[in-house]
């Protein structure tokens, strides 16, 4: 007998004598509300752009089928640009759009290639596995006609630039099932810090439902949806239009109580916090247990020694101690996130552990992806020694992901140049309070004056 043999036959044997026997060694996988989900991959009916060569149809991705789109410029300079979307809900359709500036892209030769991914929901792991598999296919899925790409590029918006953000991430290279060494990362309107985003609509909706005296005695708050349209009426006065108006008591504590939450003193923040798309999008998540929609298993969200304020003196106020005091506290899950054997994380992490240039852009006034993600990306690159590699601008708009034709391709021209030359483009300090607070600031980069935004006569 072997010693292998000999071994096995000792494992065996002790195996039936111990009483929990060797089968609960191991724990069972865990089931989320997202491995059940399917989903059906609609198939694109795009036309090329003159100049080049589409290709559409579907594919395998994590979690199932998934939809593509390729496009190829017939002066293809052999780099390929991967381009992630946004969240798209969640419904049982998957489907899949091209880069704002797609024109830009073949015009300058470049391909690019874009998927659904497998799945909806805010699933940035199918998004990061789906997206980089595609990358992959690009060959196979272009009949072979072009050899594989020379370089990667990837540039995503909203929950996309998660994906992007992500994609950088020495931690995903590491895990990911489908690997590609990006050459640079374009971060747009992004999820720059995966825990702190849904930390912030757990903080903004329950401190509303505090604010308008309905604030709950248990976490989560299974009745908020119901409750929203009375809550909504104790904190602003008209919520019938395009700009809500906050009234002038609970409604001015939350607008404060939101500015300090979401990045500091800044231009645009009012417009952003009076917008009532993004104000309906941060409130309908009022409610939630934690799970970011059955993405994970347990409770990510809590705000167990988080001190709220609506005021800057060097001590909260008496308003303040008794509305602390009085709020309830929620403790987060242990490790709601963790690594996995399996590949990526089931939110994969921002940890500013990149190796490659990465520039961002970001919105002052987004309240639904706050402008603190920025400053949250900065510090922990900073922590990591990359700073160096970390350009980021901040854009005078209100909107989520409200950037302009003009200013997505001055940022792309510069990062593929500094990825080329090794120049480093200019950029925004956003962690200095002062500069962040500037009347002038974001003006550097920004191309268009929006309306209700004052108009730039100074560049910081």
């Amino acid at each position: 007998m072997s010693v292998r043999t000999r071994s096995a036959a000792l494992l065996l044997s002790l195996c039936a004598g111990l009483l929990a026997g060797c089968s609960q060694v191991a724990a069972p996988a865990e089931v989320r509300p997202q491995d059940t989900r399917t989903f059906k991959a609609a198939v694109p009916n795009q036309t090329a752009l003159s100049g080049a060569q589409l290709y559409q149809g579907t594919y395998s991705g994590l979690q199932g089928p998934a939809s593509y789109l390729i496009e190829v410029p017939d002066n293809w300079n052999g780099t390929l640009v991967m381009y992630a979307h946004g969240y798209a809900g969640t419904g049982e359709t998957l489907s899949v759009s091209p880069p704002s500036i797609r024109a830009y892209l073949i015009a300058q030769g470049y391909a690019w290639a874009a998927s659904s991914y497998s799945a909806n929901y805010y699933d940035v792991r199918a998004g990061l596995e789906d997206t980089n598999a595609l990358a992959l296919s690009f060959g196979k899925l272009t009949g072979g006609k072009y050899s594989a790409p020379g370089k990667y590029l990837i540039m995503g918006v909203s929950m996309g630039g998660h994906v992007a953000g992500a994609a950088v991430e020495k931690e995903s290279l590491a895990n990911e099932r489908n690997k590609v060494n990006y050459a640079a990362a374009l971060p747009l309107c992004g999820v720059m810090d995966q825990d702190f985003e849904f930390q912030w609509l757990g903080d903004y909706t329950l401190a509303a439902a505090q604010l308008a005296g309905l604030g709950p005695q248990r976490y989560p708050q299974s009745d908020y949806q119901t409750l929203l349209p009375d809550i909504k009426a104790a904190l602003f006065s008209d919520t019938s239009a395009a700009l809500w108006q906050e009234n002038g008591a609970q409604g001015t504590k939350l607008r404060e109580l939101a500015r300090r939450l979401t990045g500091g003193d800044r231009p645009v923040f009012e417009l952003g916090f009076r917008t009532a798309g993004t104000q309906n999008a941060v409130f309908s998540t009022g409610g939630s247990d934690g799970t970011i929609n059955g993405i994970l298993t347990r409770n990510l969200y809590g705000n167990v020694g988080r001190t709220y304020r609506w005021t800057d003196g060097a001590a909260p106020t008496a308003a303040e101690a008794s509305f602390n005091a009085s709020v309830l506290r929620v403790t987060a899950d242990t490790d709601p996130n963790p690594a996995r054997t399996d590949g990526l994380r089931w939110l994969p992490r921002v940890n500013g552990d990149f190796s490659v240039p990465v520039l961002t852009m970001h919105t002052l006034g987004d309240f639904y992806v706050p402008f603190a993600h920025q400053q949250r990306y900065r510090r922990a690159a900073e922590a990591r020694g990359n700073g160096g590699r970390l350009v980021q601008r901040a854009i005078r708009a209100a909107g989520h992901c409200e950037f302009t034709g003009a200013e997505i391709v001055q940022a792309f021209g510069d990062l593929v140049t500094w990825e080329k030359t090794g120049q480093k483009p200019e950029g925004d300090d956003v962690l200095t309070a002062a500069t962040v607070a500037d009347p002038a600031y974001g003006c550097r980069f920004t191309r268009a004056t929006r309306t209700g935004v004052a108009a730039c006569t100074t560049t910081p």
